[in-house]
């Protein structure tokens, strides 16, 4: 008989949907582990394999997770009565999930559908509060992208928009609709021209006139002759989420001449936007506690490993000790490690400024304005090496000597090949500094509690406005500043990144 088994973690888990999710002591415990079943099915990405590694707790016969009716109290599976064994159909949604025939390798369905009743719990222990519903819980979960469906994408914005208009003197007549991930753009003709400049004065107003509270209104232009995009954000119920296995359609499609292109998200339309963090050449990410913004890190880290033409390397520094153990293994750490200690920080920080000086005095040498030069030439193999921060606050505080070297980095380090990706929760001028700011040109900044935050980090308001869960205005030199939605980069996708980065997948 094909045995499952649940993690020790998972075994208290059950306890707690079933006396205060479900509410009934009787209630079995294989009805929780369908519903753990059930929600990891409804992830589009494979269930991690590091999940196998999970301390055991409780084994459970194939026929408590497959079989239904006839269940008698005190029985460990359904024995008698009128029985019903879904094991086939079990066997079928993996086989089509995995893309593997199941119904010909017993142990690979023992182990996707462990792995599978694993991570729903995962996913139940990181989502579900006790002191919630649980069963609104699970709806949220498995039924509400049906409902989202079902009902009429948004409530037409266009009637409320134009009596919102009129209410601070502004005439226009919408030209079109159009619905992206979270927000519906009205395109608005205004035969005024001095409707624009009262139009962008009146956002507030706008907001505000439409019971937007603090998730406001954006403005931005358009190719055609007095017509203004106005985005207008949804309901949250009402959201696309955008996940790694769309990501990873996007690798490959960047366009020509990209270094180290990375994706943060999509625009306001559902258009997957690239970055080249070889032309940034360095990136502040910012944004308030649950913005966002470590998985933001994340999707630009997944990026690169999935670009296996830059052969870049991968200095990880996470001073918080919480975001970057994912990536332990990887065998394109610079250092070999991921530096998450005073001491460790401060020696990777050193040597990079060595690594640094060495590389400037090789391109010098051999007649290259830079990297790139050199690369593009076929005469030198060194790697671009991209340098991640996960917390400047924390750093600053634990090692204060390493804000000069950061700084001399973000000086110098462009021609060497060296790019920084530097994130703080904190975005203020003693954090983010004057020499920092002026050597780091690219900023991306996700939702944040004040409009002189989003000017320390963008140098122009807006990303106080923004409406959470990933919402990042992204600014490069020399161009506008641009609306993204994050992609969720979750457990799985780093995981199936660094499984292949490593030849395992």
């Amino acid at each position: 008989m094909t045995k499952i088994f649940t993690s020790k973690e998972d075994e208290i888990l059950i306890g707690k949907i079933i006396h205060r999710g479900l509410e009934g002591a009787d209630s079995p415990k294989w009805a929780t582990i369908r519903l753990a079943l059930a929600i990891s099915l409804h992830i589009p990405t494979e269930p991690d394999p590091n999940l196998d590694h999970a301390a055991r707790g409780t084994e459970y016969d194939l026929k408590q997770v497959s079989w239904l009716g006839g269940e008698k109290k005190g029985e460990p599976y359904p024995v008698s009565g009128n029985r019903t064994d879904y094991t086939d159909a079990y066997k079928a949604l993996l086989s089509a999930y995995h893309e593997e025939d199941l119904f010909k390798n017993e142990d690979n369905f023992r182990l996707y559908l462990q792995r599978h009743i694993r991570r729903g719990f995962r996913e139940i222990r990181t989502s579900w509060r006790e002191n919630h519903d649980f069963f609104e819980f699970l709806y949220q979960e498995l039924f509400s992208d049906v409902a989202r469906e079902e009902s009429t994408v948004a409530e037409e914005p266009s009637g409320q928009l134009m009596t919102a208009l009129s209410e601070i003197g502004v005439r226009g007549e919408v030209r079109e609709t159009l619905t992206g991930p979270r927000v519906t753009r009205v395109l608005v003709h205004l035969p005024d021209v001095y409707d624009l400049d009262r139009t962008r004065r009146g956002l507030d107003k706008i907001t505000f006139s439409l019971g937007l509270r603090d998730k406001g209104v954006f403005m931005e232009s358009t190719d055609s002759p007095k017509v203004v995009a106005l985005d207008i954000p949804r309901p949250q119920d009402t959201w696309k989420k955008i996940t790694g296995a769309d990501m990873r359609q996007w690798f490959g499609k960047e366009p020509e001449g990209f270094g180290l292109p990375v994706w943060p998200g999509v625009d306001v339309l559902g258009n997957p936007h690239v970055v080249d963090l070889a032309k940034a050449p360095h990136l502040l990410v910012a944004g308030t506690t649950g913005s966002g913004k470590s998985v933001c890190l994340h999707a630009l880290i997944v990026s690169l490993l999935a670009n296996t033409d830059s052969k870049c390397q991968l200095c990880l520094i996470d001073p918080k000790k919480v975001e970057f153990f994912y990536y332990a293994k990887l065998p394109m750490l610079f250092g070999g490690q991921v530096h998450d200690g005073s001491r460790k920080t401060l020696q990777i920080l050193e040597a990079l400024n060595d690594e640094m000086e060495e590389r400037v005095d090789i391109l010098s040498k051999s007649g290259f304005r830079d990297l790139e030069q050199a690369r593009s030439s076929g005469k030198c193999d060194l790697a671009p090496i991209v340098v991640f921060v996960e917390e400047l606050a924390d750093l600053f505080s634990q090692v204060p000597e390493s804000e000069d070297l950061l700084v001399r980095l973000a000086q110098k380090a462009r021609a060497s090949g060296i790019h920084l990706v530097l994130s703080t929760q904190r975005p203020d001028a003693k954090t983010f500094s004057g020499q920092l700011r002026s050597n780091i040109p690219a900023r991306i900044a996700l939702t944040v509690q004040k409009a002189t935050e989003s000017k320390i980090i963008l140098d122009e308001t807006g990303a106080e406005r923004l409406s959470g869960a990933g919402d990042m205005l992204v600014k490069e030199s020399g161009k506008e500043t641009v609306r993204i939605h994050g992609v969720f980069v979750g457990p799985d996708d780093i995981s199936k990144a660094v499984n292949q980065t490593r030849g395992y997948a």
